[in-house]
């Protein structure tokens, strides 16, 4: 049961990071480049581990992890 309450918040907390990165607006990039400067490619990495990544994990979890119900 826990593992299925962390997966469901992986795929939750994946998908609002993969939609905040995505939908224009809501993240000014131009400024996080002004702030970051060189450092700026290193966005793209956390955005991967904490939007996809954990949008996988979770499925992962849901389908392997599943407990049979009964």
């Amino acid at each position: 049961m826990i593992i299925q309450i962390i997966g469901i918040l992986f795929v939750v907390f994946g998908t609002v990071v993969s939609l905040g990165f995505w939908i224009p607006g809501l993240i000014d990039r131009n400024r996080l480049r002004e702030i970051m400067g060189s450092r700026f490619p290193m966005i793209y990495f956390i955005y991967f581990t904490n939007g996809p990544f954990l949008l996988l994990l979770g499925f992962i979890l849901l389908t392997f992890f599943r407990q049979p119900s009964g």
